[in-house]
């Protein structure tokens, strides 16, 4: 699995600065393994060009990759290969657990006339958990965004609601929806007497108000002198999942660290050899991101194009038919953060030696960038920008 972590990682950051591109000081929140299961669906139904294309947008090559730096030359047991490993993550994070909430919904809603072969419908409920559905667009649309926004809340505890606004399935054949909600326990809770209002600094001259939380505890945590910054593990309960905080030294910090971030780096940065336990004062405020994108001028600049080019697209694996493109590719997430955790365990319990030890600081009052992943497999499920609480 750990090859599909790496591709995952790759397309993570890929989608991170082509969001910043359009959302120059806003808040970021998106899953990259929600998006990548998504369109790896379509990929699962692609044939030739088209599906070399969404292979090299997801840095599936990477993920075909044997020992030794030897790639599978069989196409069909490259691909089996991909989708299997998607197949053992997705029900990985599938079960269930009183640690955290995660639901990630993929979609496909194609015109009627092009009915789904039956084959591809066993496959995507096989390695995605997913299903396609077969809808009228052309005479109901209206009813099918309704239907289409009802499921999306429905698998979401009823955090998204209208992901399709009014009049937006017009000339469409082939949409894409996909939806993610999470909510994570504490393995530390912060406790909620010592959360207090202080300043958010959204740059060196204007400040906002936030509900800032605090604990001191041990924490995971390095400081990158290269770059000018720190990087600190919170563990959700269980500790399957966590939350790495990437904080600049500096207010204005964070440019220098995003124009540094690749995926090799954040590798580095973040590896066993490069963090280890310290007694750190935390300061993290609660914050709250909803956010949505039409992912398909996204997409189209990575170099995913033939999928939304009705003259080039080639998903014969899913209909049969030639005649198919992706009209729409959405996706909408939701994350809060909060004081919530876990009741006072064993696993909040710290040893009093640590108090002897240098205290490092660690204020977010200022932008930074935040990831959850799965432990395990080191696979990113969630990547943020937090420049306004």
């Amino acid at each position: 699995m750990d090859s599909l972590s790496e591709a995952n990682t790759h397309f993570a950051l890929d989608l991170f600065q082509q969001f910043k591109l359009s959302k120059k000081n806003d808040n970021i929140f998106y899953s990259p393994l929600s998006i990548a299961s998504a369109l790896a669906m379509t990929y699962l139904g692609a044939k030739e060009n088209t599906a070399l294309e969404i292979g090299k947008v997801l840095h599936l090559n990477e993920a075909t990759h044997n020992t030794r730096g030897r790639t599978t030359t069989d196409h069909v047991e490259k691909l089996g290969n991909v989708h299997h490993q998607f197949q053992k993550l997705l029900t990985e994070l599938k079960k269930p657990t009183d640690a955290y909430e995660l639901n990630i919904a993929n979609k496909f809603y194609g015109e009627n006339k092009f009915p789904f072969l039956q084959e591809y419908m066993d496959n995507v409920k096989k390695f995605y958990l997913a299903s396609v559905e077969s809808v009228d667009f052309q005479k109901a649309a209206e009813e099918t965004r309704k239907k289409i926004n009802s499921w999306v809340e429905s698998q979401t505890n009823g955090k998204i609601k209208d992901l399709l606004p009014e009049n937006s399935l017009e000339s469409t054949v082939l949409v894409l929806v996909n939806a993610v909600y999470f909510k994570g326990l504490w393995d530390k809770k912060f406790d909620k007497k010592y959360t207090v209002e202080e300043k958010f600094w959204l740059n060196k001259d204007t400040s906002k108000p936030v509900q800032m939380m605090k604990q001191s505890s041990v924490f995971n945590f390095t400081s990158l002198e290269d770059v000018q910054a720190k990087i600190l593990e919170m563990p959700y309960k269980g500790k399957d999942l966590s939350m790495m905080l990437l904080l600049p030294n500096e207010v204005d910090g964070l440019q220098k660290l995003e124009d540094q971030l690749t995926a090799e780096k954040l590798a580095e940065w973040t590896s066993s050899q490069n963090m280890s336990d310290r007694w750190v004062d935390l300061y993290l405020p609660r914050f709250k991101v909803e956010d949505d994108y039409d992912l398909k001028a996204t997409l189209q600049a990575l170099g995913m194009l033939d999928a939304f080019n009705t003259q080039r697209a080639n998903f014969s694996g899913m209909t049969g038919s030639l005649d198919l493109a992706v009209s729409k590719a959405l996706h909408k997430s939701f994350v809060e953060v909060t004081e919530e955790g876990t009741e006072a365990t064993a696993s909040t319990d710290v040893n009093a030696g640590y108090t002897s030890l240098p205290t490092y600081h660690f204020r977010c009052d200022h932008p930074f960038l935040f990831f959850i992943k799965h432990n395990k497999t080191n696979c990113i499920l969630f990547l943020g920008r937090v420049s306004s609480p």
